[in-house]
């Protein structure tokens, strides 16, 4: 579940950035449905903070924080917490290092994925193998809760996959606001001050020129509505 910074969104055209791409993000800026962002607004410390932002909560490093929590309300926790590690082996280790790789020998343009034409074959790969994780925490008697999440990840990837096809939604404000919704219902309100930081990473999206306000926004529905809303429904039946 990674961005990328290339191409703006449906109604824009075949805009595309002009920057090269970098090991921690890319350098482009692009034009579209949001327009011309002066160079004011997208250099200087506040680049810089939103280049931060993008890095330290980037998909697969949320999705590690979620499945290392996911067994937290069960009996056990922490000494069940090595089956979140486990999970996050395949949903999460597998496939960044197949990303890094990929880097590496130039077929994918960098570790944000900003070409959205080699996103699909990169979820796929992810989909096999978060299901051979499944597998072998079912064979292990793992915590259901670790199933739970991982199931609803799935359900993410697999939409994302889909829609990654045609429209760049945003994954960063996905994976974000699916792991803050999910936090919150997990331990209680004492954990909605996370909720600030859903707009803070959306906003350093927008600073990157990684994306359109509508593609955050979409992002950030989908992640908190979508796939926590998913999470908490398989929480009821299965737990």
């Amino acid at each position: 579940m990674t961005d990328e910074n290339a191409r703006s969104g449906p109604g824009s055209g075949t805009a595309r950035g002009t920057g090269t791409a970098t090991g921690c993000g890319t350098a482009t800026e692009e034009t579209g449905q949001t327009g011309h962002v002066p160079p004011q607004l997208v250099t200087g410390p506040w680049r810089r903070v939103a280049r931060v932002l993008t890095e330290v909560f980037q998909p697969p490093v949320v999705v590690l924080a979620l499945l290392l929590i996911s067994p937290a309300t069960e009996p056990g926790f922490p000494g069940t917490l090595w089956f979140g590690l486990l999970a996050a082996m395949f949903v999460c280790v597998l496939p960044l290092a197949y990303v890094l790789v990929m880097v590496k020998l130039g077929r994918i343009t960098d570790h944000h994925v900003s070409d959205r034409r080699q996103r699909p074959a990169l979820l796929l790969m992810t989909l096999v193998s978060v299901l051979v994780g499944l597998l072998v925490l079912h064979l292990l008697s793992g915590p259901v809760g670790v199933t739970v999440m991982i199931i609803a990840l799935i359900g993410g990837i697999g939409i994302l996959a889909v829609v990654s096809a045609f429209w760049k939604m945003s994954g960063h404000a996905s994976a974000l606001s699916a792991a803050v919704v999910i936090a919150i219902l997990m331990f209680g309100p004492a954990w909605l001050p996370l909720l600030l930081l859903v707009p803070a990473v959306g906003w350093s999206r927008l600073v990157l020129r990684a994306h359109t306000l509508a593609q955050v926004i979409a992002g950030s529905l989908f992640g908190g509505v979508v796939i926590a809303g998913l999470w908490w429904l398989l929480r009821e039946w299965m737990l």
